[in-house]
């Protein structure tokens, strides 16, 4: 599954930047992060539970930020475990001044296996889009909050 998506916020490049390597506001924004902690540089362990259509669990994630270059790109690895299923993948993150703000543009690529794989390929892309869509919107209230 691919996935190709752009964002717009009213920031600079350096305070959307903050916020997406904030792990509070990661896991305040991310739909379904029970637990997100660092386990060192620039990787994590997030518990998160999913659901598509009549599928659902808790995952175990493991996350790692790669090739950062602050604050106009970086890489995201996600590979995610549970009982009914698996879920990896990747999104390139890049940042770029769009005059009077910021605007983000995520690549990404993603597979699934197990139970989950099974309700198909169109609900998971639609879930997906939709997560990302929340996500993004959060960060964007958390990026004008004071």
């Amino acid at each position: 599954m691919e996935i190709n998506d752009t964002h717009s916020f009213a920031a600079s490049p350096e305070d959307v930047w903050a916020v997406l390597m904030d792990p509070a506001a990661i896991k305040a924004c991310l739909p379904g992060c029970r637990d997100l902690r660092p386990l060192g540089d620039d990787r994590y362990h997030a518990e998160i539970s999913i659901g598509v259509g009549a599928v659902s669990g808790t995952f175990s994630a493991s996350i790692a930020l790669s090739d950062k270059s602050p604050p106009n790109a970086y890489r995201i690895t996600v590979d995610a475990k549970g009982k009914t299923g698996f879920a990896r993948g990747s999104a390139n993150v890049v940042l770029k001044p769009l005059p009077p703000g910021t605007q983000v543009e995520v690549a990404a690529s993603a597979d699934a296996g197990g139970l989950i794989a099974r309700v198909g390929q169109r609900l998971i892309e639609g879930v997906a889009r939709m997560t990302i869509a929340s996500f993004f919107s959060c960060l964007a209230g958390r990026i004008r909050a004071p």
